[in-house]
């Protein structure tokens, strides 16, 4: 058996979704439609593109760990082929922070807390238990890969793998060039929970913050919408428990405002959210 493939089935069987990469760390087409990167690298889904492909091509989106998919027809042939694996890292749970060359690595050991580290050819990934939103060049040498992006498999590494801090979570938070919407939104409604969520454990929480970045992200259209119904959808799960944070919610207006939403409309939203369910 190719020892791409191996490795691939190996990770799967751990619930790590994986897929194979061309040289150069590029994925390959999974249909002749993106073959050579013809529909431009983007994974396919309904609210992301241009491949028209009918359904999740390539790319992080098409990262699996169903053994029979990794191990098909199309898929077969392209590990023959593959240059090194990939994987999902949000989709598995996890946060990688990229250390692409040793002043990083140096900035890292200095302001980040010690985690599971991996050698790369430059530098270091260093992979935190939690997923969020990834962001490229977000300080010098340094992206973070997680949700929506994949990341080179490079082994286990050394080191034991802590929880994702909010030192890592705030690379990605950039101030906005107006006054910070957030400071209306944070305010938890009176005769709310003590702090606590009482649905689950914080693990429900962070997941579901999560998927209302991704959710904010993919929105290709009727982005207003969007974030409208996500922020009523979070409000609705948590508004009442007292969990949400400032930033919880400058976490949601970030997504929101790199797809083009202003301050205000971010505000707006909030707000007319709260007013809709009565906090």
């Amino acid at each position: 058996m190719n020892e791409h493939l191996r490795t691939a089935l190996d990770l799967a069987a751990s619930r790590i979704p994986v897929l194979p990469l061309r040289v150069g760390k590029v994925p390959f087409g999974n249909c002749r439609r993106c073959a050579g990167n013809a529909c431009g690298g983007r994974p396919n889904m309904k609210t992301a593109g241009p491949c028209t492909c009918p359904g999740p091509c390539h790319a992080w989106a098409a990262a699996t760990t169903d053994p029979d998919v990794i191990q098909s027809g199309v898929w077969r042939r392209a590990w023959v082929q593959a240059a090194a694996v990939a994987y999902h890292p949000g989709g598995a749970g996890l946060t990688v922070v990229d250390l692409d060359d040793a002043d990083a690595v140096a900035w890292a050991r200095e302001n980040l807390p010690a985690t599971q580290t991996v050698p790369t050819t430059r530098g270091e990934h260093w992979l935190y238990l939690g997923p969020m939103r990834s962001a490229n060049a977000v300080r010098p040498g340094v992206d973070i890969k997680s949700t929506m992006a994949y990341a080179r498999w490079l082994g286990f590494g050394t080191g034991t793998m802590t929880p994702l801090p909010d030192v890592v979570r705030a690379l990605v938070v950039r101030e906005p060039a107006t006054a910070r919407p957030a400071a209306q939104a944070v305010t938890v409604p009176a005769g709310a929970g003590g702090g606590e969520c009482r649905h689950r454990t914080p693990a429900y929480l962070e997941r579901g913050i999560a998927m209302a970045e991704q959710r904010i992200s993919a929105a290709r259209s009727q982005v207003h919408a969007t974030v409208f119904s996500t922020f009523l959808a979070v409000l609705s799960t948590h508004g009442r428990c007292g969990c949400l944070t400032e930033t919880h919610v400058a976490r949601l207006f970030t997504a929101a405002q790199a797809k083009g939403e202003s301050p205000r409309h971010c505000t707006d939203a909030w707000t007319n959210a709260r007013t809709r369910l009565g906090l």
